[in-house]
């Protein structure tokens, strides 16, 4: 037991007690140590099962006592896993209670600054201010509606007679493109051809007969 506990650093009445975290590094070097202590005896197994092979029907002896070999490595190798597993059980143990230590920790830290922080509140005060805010809230949304309120003085229109009057004028302007339509259907079409010009000799003649007409009432 003390050779375990020295493997801490520690283990006297009077020693000092190691931290979470130096005994977690401490397991890991024995767990190191202790993997490679496996590859050995792995390495040493392999060994003494290729001398067997070798010297089974020529030297029964040395045969025998390879195997014997191989068996006392094995057993080693079987204890060094079990001792593994339990290093690694411990190790995992000790890493969550650290972990559990550093989280009650600064969960203390937050809760003594949520305390100091709330030291000098007032929830009656807290409850007066929120009462205060809500209703300057109501007051600012009362000024804005107000503001907001379009202004007409003597501007009081009845809207329904508004939109009765702009009826009225759409129907009449409505009409008026009806009739505008409706005679441009019926008036006759324009010919296309002029019409043909008088002849300048007969113009002539007339306008001789008129001077003859007008002499003869003269006489008279």
């Amino acid at each position: 037991m003390s050779g375990f506990l020295k493997l801490f650093g520690g283990g006297g009445k009077g020693g000092k007690s190691p931290t979470p975290q130096e005994a977690i590094q401490k397991l890991r070097e024995t767990e190191e140590m202790l993997a490679k202590k496996q590859e050995f005896l792995e390495k040493k197994i392999d060994h003494e099962l290729m001398t067997a092979k070798k010297n089974g029907t020529k030297n029964k002896r040395a045969a025998l006592q390879a195997l014997k070999r191989k068996k006392r490595y094995e057993k080693q190798l079987a204890q060094i896993d079990g001792t593994l597993s339990t290093i690694e059980f411990q190790r995992e143990a000790l890493e969550n209670a650290n972990t559990n230590t550093e989280v009650l920790k600064n969960m203390g830290y937050a809760a003594k600054a949520m305390k100091a922080a709330h030291e000098n509140m007032d929830i009656d005060k807290v409850d007066d201010l929120m009462a205060d805010i809500t209703e300057q809230q109501e007051v600012a949304q009362e000024i804005s509606d107000v503001i907001s309120r379009p202004i007409g003085f003597g501007e009081d229109y009845d809207e329904d007679e508004l939109m009765a009057e702009l009826e009225e004028l759409e129907q009449e302007e409505l009409d008026k493109n009806l009739l505008e339509i409706e005679g441009t259907e019926d008036l006759p079409s324009v010919p296309s051809t002029s019409l043909p010009s008088r002849p300048a000799k007969k113009k002539v003649e007339e306008d001789e007969d008129d001077m003859a007409d007008l002499e003869a009432w003269a006489a008279n």
